[in-house]
């Protein structure tokens, strides 16, 4: 039986469920599953969490685990990327009976974290193993967050598969769940040790160059190591093209190979930075231990852009993620516990593709690549990024000091005018949407609240074209895939769209 609408009042136990369910049974509960529980904060003078459960009087029969298939199938399948996309569809190839080979330019995660510390600290960008680039893809040094616009059948799958890997259960039925980054290097780890274990292959420190090309099909994956500049070949039947929004040289280099390919339009602006304690209050207008800390999403059409927040850290940092010498970009990032001091999100304007073409499908990276430039120069040339109080945004100055807010950004900061850096219609829309924004969420628009830019890495700013089989729409047997080629947009929606091309792999060579 599910029983959907329960409200249990703030600190209330969750033993309380089984009283309930024991009332609409008639009896016993034998058997008890939250399948969703959500905080319903309209009325702050009585915040609730309202759950879905299913109940039952005994225990169902649990469903078999999921496990490979006893059959082992001879074609060959290189998978390029190992982050949600790139992980997700080589787990479920080996399910398949396949054993994949995952080239990752990047290091493991252990690795990436030690590298990207050491950037953190002393400046030093590593190109190829850093927040961008390396195990577990971008999404693995961010909030984790596992929300999506989508609606299909295999979310859920998703889910299931990131709780088989050692991630919390709560997952499963959180309205809004998160892992959390600190979680989510084991989580890579383990996915990358179970394909290893079933005969599949991880080759880190490896760098896609091209697909060679034969009857219009591939058979072969160019890469070579990036530590010793060995070149490979790897036989392939099947080229999954995971590489994730950020690989503008691997962009370049399948344009080079006549892929086809189109522009995308995507959006900019910065990490903005509050008080944690401020937007619990103005979200709750109280405060529980047992209340979740305090998030926030919100859209304006007040200036002549429209602008959004993406990306909500509650209580969380802001991230250096460069990956090329030269440039700063921001991201956001927080552990399971979200306990930080601030509250951080992306507020981002639309870029249009008017703005950027020039008439060649790689002039929305370059325009990214131009505000990371100049915003590496504006802050001194050692990846410290710019930051500015918003009362000073407002008011087109550089910034002399911190107000109640200070920078979490971990490779320092320098204060800057950001009406220089971003484009006029991102700046002034930003300060439209401040404004508004503030109006519905009180202090978001605080004089103190800072801003700390760019963030330019919002999605691809390209797409490869694939057919209905999920097939590149120029290069037979390469299978475009994730959030770089321009199919989704975060951890969700890229292992989704991993589990889908696995199973179009899997129809085309079932038999």
């Amino acid at each position: 039986m599910r029983i959907d609408n329960i409200k249990l009042k703030i600190g209330e136990s969750e033993g309380k469920l089984k009283k309930i369910a024991e009332e609409k049974l008639r009896g016993k509960c034998g058997y008890l599953r939250i399948l969703r529980k959500s905080l319903d904060a309209r009325n702050k003078a009585d915040i609730r969490w309202v759950y879905s459960v299913e109940a039952e009087k005994s225990a169902p029969e649990g469903a078999p685990r999921v496990l490979p298939q006893t059959k082992r199938r001879e074609k060959k399948i290189v998978v390029i990327g190992s982050g949600p996309a790139g992980l997700f569809c080589a787990v479920r190839l080996i399910e398949h009976g396949f054993c994949p080979i995952v080239l990752e330019r990047g290091g493991n995660v252990d690795e990436r974290a030690a590298r990207n510390e050491k950037f953190f600290c002393e400046r030093i960008l590593d190109e190829n193993t850093n927040v961008q680039f390396g195990e577990g893809g971008a999404g693995t040094f961010s909030d984790g967050k596992l929300n999506t616009q989508t609606h299909t059948p295999l979310n859920r799958e998703v889910l299931e598969t990131f709780v088989r890997f050692g991630a919390p259960e709560e997952i499963l039925y959180l309205a809004k769940p998160h892992i959390g980054s600190d979680n989510l290097k084991n989580v890579v780890k383990n996915m990358r040790r179970y394909i290893c274990s079933l005969g599949g292959e991880v080759c880190f420190h490896t760098l896609f160059d091209g697909a060679a090309m034969k009857g219009g099909a591939v058979y072969e994956a160019l890469a070579h190591s990036v530590t010793t500049g060995e070149r490979y070949r790897y036989p392939c039947d099947a080229l999954v093209l995971a590489i994730g929004h950020s690989s503008r040289d691997t962009f370049a280099a399948l344009l080079g190979q006549g892929f086809a390919m189109e522009q995308r339009e995507f959006a900019i602006g910065a990490r903005i930075e509050h008080l944690q304690e401020k937007i619990g209050l103005a979200q709750y207008s109280a405060w529980h231990k047992t209340l979740p800390p305090a998030d926030y999403k919100l859209v304006s059409h007040a200036g002549a852009r429209s602008a959004f927040t993406f990306c909500m850290c509650p209580g969380g940092y802001v991230m250096p993620v460069s990956s090329e010498r030269g440039g700063v970009v921001t991201n956001g990032m927080s552990n399971y516990a979200r306990d930080g001091r601030n509250a951080n999100s992306a507020l981002l304007v639309q870029i249009r593709r008017e703005d950027f073409d020039r008439g060649n499908v790689l002039d929305g990276a370059e325009f990214q690549r131009r505000i990371e430039r100049a915003a590496f120069t504006m802050a001194g040339g050692d990846y410290s990024a710019p930051v500015q109080r918003a009362e000073d945004f407002f008011l087109n100055r550089e910034s002399k000091s911190f107000g109640e807010v200070t920078p979490t950004y971990a490779a320092g900061t320098a204060m800057c005018d950001l009406n220089r850096l971003l484009p006029e219609q991102v700046a002034e829309s930003m300060k439209a949407a401040l404004r508004d924004m503030g109006k519905r969420l009180s202090g978001f628009d605080h004089p103190d609240a800072l801003l700390t830019a760019p963030e330019t890495r919002f999605s691809s700013p390209v797409r490869i074209l694939r057919g209905e089989t999920l097939e590149s729409a120029s290069h037979g047997g390469v299978y475009p895939c994730g959030e770089g080629c321009g199919y989704a947009g975060g951890i969700m929606s890229s292992a989704a769209d991993g589990l889908r091309v696995a199973e179009k792999i899997f129809e085309k060579y079932e038999n």
